[in-house]
């Protein structure tokens, strides 16, 4: 029987699906997730969506869930020609959001019991929103007039407490936490935040004697370092998980605890090394696409007119070029396309990526999902084509002094960058051979931190090629519009770890 697994803050389920997808050797499932809980409802859409396909044995979901995806018939249709599976995964994909008024602890811990049954062995896992937490987010709202008080004020320093005190209520086994690599330097009224959580995961009764629970301990353990007999205490770096030494194709660094409650046998295991996955290996076989032209009328004809009218630009005459980068700018010109699309919410497609092809690829599925671009100015489709032909001559994405001037943009904060080099990354190229930089939920504002290596396609990541380096299968669509299908994957823990971290938690509760 498979091992129950309570979801907190499940976003659009990324750890989930890791625990979901691990089988026994005979193809069960090792884990069900029986209860998650996520505040967006564009998130919790994309969770119930999942929650249904995976109450289907693994290879028999119904025909109609990838009509669905393929945008044949509504979801609406879907669910009623379905309507046990719905009704299941309605149930468990809670639409709620933790510390409000219309949530009460109560009203959680009921659920929790009720998914749970009687089974006492199960995995609690999730990661309270973070952005309070993350460096860039911090440095935003502290440099903001009354930025401490408000920083200090930010309810969602407290969100970790709803997590600690479903530990120390319902005591599972195991736990699982996510969170911003920015834990590691954010302080509240002089005290470092991480300190303070570690120390309170460790004995959530203590941490919470208005629970009136008492004697649940956890043992925090770091997944991806290991300490010699006798060595000292673990330092709050080494729970730094770097998702590109695993054999994720990004570069993500995020703060993952292992926690083992006090009674609970067994050493844990550590994540696996693996050779670097880089970005082509993962999104190189996906559908060419063009952007569209942003604030005046968009057409083929119109984007390539645009794309092409850089050959005509002074600084690619005016001698601000050298021989190398201009013949680079050149050739790339000669290679922007007049047959292609902007893609769709469906896109037919048979191609296969080089890495983890078994993960992403579903033969049933003939295409992929969430695969459009969206609009750029003319003067950003100049600066990303730019950018990528700079990239690969330079195997390195350029910084705003590498733009001819006049190709930099009109604002403000633009010379402040150039002389304190702040932000002089503003234009970044996913670079073909090396695994991304980290998909943030920044992604769903502008492309410019996500610029396709492939300058004839002169664009930013698409939801479906950003979903790749994080991860997600491709028979995994998110709901919602464009921008907050951007947001759900960046806010999102990649599956692949996901489901290298419950390999070492089944090894550990004996499945």
């Amino acid at each position: 029987m498979a091992t129950p697994v309570i979801d907190l803050f499940a976003g659009p389920g990324g750890l989930g699906e890791g625990f979901s997808s691990l089988t026994r050797g005979d193809g069960a499932r090792t884990f069900k997730i029986k209860l998650s809980i996520e505040k967006d409802e564009h998130a919790h859409r994309t969770l119930e969506l999942r929650a249904f396909f995976r109450w289907f044995t693994h290879g028999e979901a119904p025909g109609d869930y990838y009509d669905y995806l393929a945008r044949k018939i509504v979801r609406e249709e879907l669910f009623r020609r379905h309507r046990d599976a719905a009704a299941k995964a309605a149930n468990e994909a809670w639409l709620a959001e933790l510390g409000t008024k219309a949530i009460t602890d109560r009203a959680v811990d009921e659920r929790i019991r009720a998914a749970l049954g009687n089974r006492r062995n199960w995995v609690l896992i999730g990661g309270p929103p973070c952005q309070a937490y993350s460096i860039v987010g911090r440095s935003r709202v502290l440099g903001a007039e009354g930025g401490r008080a408000k920083y200090e004020a930010d309810p969602r320093h407290e969100l970790y407490r709803h997590y600690l005190r479903i530990l120390a209520v319902h005591r599972p086994p195991v736990f699982v936490m996510e969170n911003v690599k920015g834990l590691l330097s954010a302080k509240l009224k002089e005290e470092h935040i991480f300190d303070r959580i570690l120390a309170d995961l460790a004995d959530p009764g203590a941490a919470l004697p208005e629970a009136g629970v008492e004697g649940v301990q956890y043992q925090l353990v770091p997944l991806a370092v290991r300490k010699e007999d006798g060595a000292a205490e673990f330092e709050p770096e080494d729970f730094v998980v770097c998702a590109e030494k695993h054999g994720i194709p990004q570069a993500r660094h995020r703060i993952i605890i292992l926690g083992i409650r006090s009674d609970v046998g067994g050493e844990p295991g550590a994540l696996r090394s693996a050779d670097p996955v880089t970005v082509r290996q993962v999104i190189g076989d996906l559908p060419r696409l063009r952007s569209a032209l942003s604030k005046e009328e968009d057409s083929l004809d119109a984007w390539r007119e645009a794309v092409l009218a850089l050959q005509h630009s002074a600084w690619m005459r005016d001698g601000a070029l050298d021989d190398d980068l201009r013949e680079g700018l050149e050739a790339a010109i000669c290679r922007v396309a007049a047959g292609l699309d902007r893609g769709a919410e469906f896109v037919p497609h048979f191609g296969l990526p080089e890495r983890h092809l078994d993960w992403f690829f579903d033969a049933r599925l003939g295409g992929v999902c969430n695969h459009e671009t969206r609009g750029h100015i003319r003067e950003d489709l100049h600066r990303y084509f730019f950018a990528a032909v700079f990239a690969r001559k330079r195997g390195r994405s350029p910084l705003l002094e590498n733009f001819p001037p006049a190709l930099l943009p009109m604002h403000e904060n633009v010379a402040g960058a150039l002389k304190e080099t702040k932000f002089n990354d503003r234009f970044r190229v996913q670079l073909a051979g090396r695994p991304s930089t980290t998909i943030v939920s920044h992604i769903s504002k502008d492309g410019h931190y996500f610029i396709h290596y492939d300058p004839a396609q002169c664009r930013s990541l698409t939801v479906r090629e950003a979903a790749r380096l994080q991860t997600f299968p491709d028979n995994y669509r998110f709901e919602g519009p464009r921008t907050e299908q951007y947001k759900q994957v960046g806010n999102a823990v990649p599956p692949l770890l996901a489901r290298q971290i419950a390999e070492i938690v089944a090894a550990l509760l004996g499945g």
